[in-house]
């Protein structure tokens, strides 16, 4: 077995770094205003087979060549991260959503591996996601709202 894991992690890592240019591409755009967005359901099917395809597959390869614990957990929670950082690029919505079902699978990962501090943060993270959903769900029916005035 090899340390496979580290690799992924390093991986994982130039991926955030590129998405957070893409995403500072996004968020700086010509638009004036935080327009919220939102997914039809064919988007989040779309969305959801992909996560669930590519955490199949390299749950398979995880626990082929690693020691990892939980491979398919582990793989749910990475793939799930990348779509829901995607999410966030594009200002959708359900990226709060995501990101709860994620960080909520990252608590038991955690208390799995008796880091039971890192397992508090994410149950701190679950707290910040309400209130991020909030504040993007009232910006969403503010622009909702000042469309049907118009």
């Amino acid at each position: 077995m090899y340390s496979a894991g580290l690799y992924m992690e390093a991986y994982l890592q130039i991926f955030y770094i590129v998405m957070g240019f893409y995403g500072w591409s996004q968020w700086k755009s010509n638009e004036s205003k935080f327009i919220v967005r939102s997914w039809n359901k064919l988007n989040h099917f779309k969305a959801i087979s992909l996560i669930l395809v590519l955490s199949l597959s390299s749950g398979f390869v995880l626990e082929e060549y690693t020691d990892a614990a939980l491979p398919f957990f582990d793989a749910l929670t990475t793939w799930g991260a990348v779509v829901a950082t995607y999410m966030v690029a594009k200002k959708l919505i359900e990226n709060w959503i995501y990101w709860f079902v994620i960080d909520f699978i990252s608590i038991f990962l955690f208390l799995s591996r008796d880091l039971n501090l890192t397992a508090l943060l994410f149950a701190g993270y679950l707290v910040i996601i309400y209130f991020g959903y909030r504040s993007w769900n009232r910006e969403k029916l503010k622009i909702k709202k000042r469309a049907t005035i118009q």
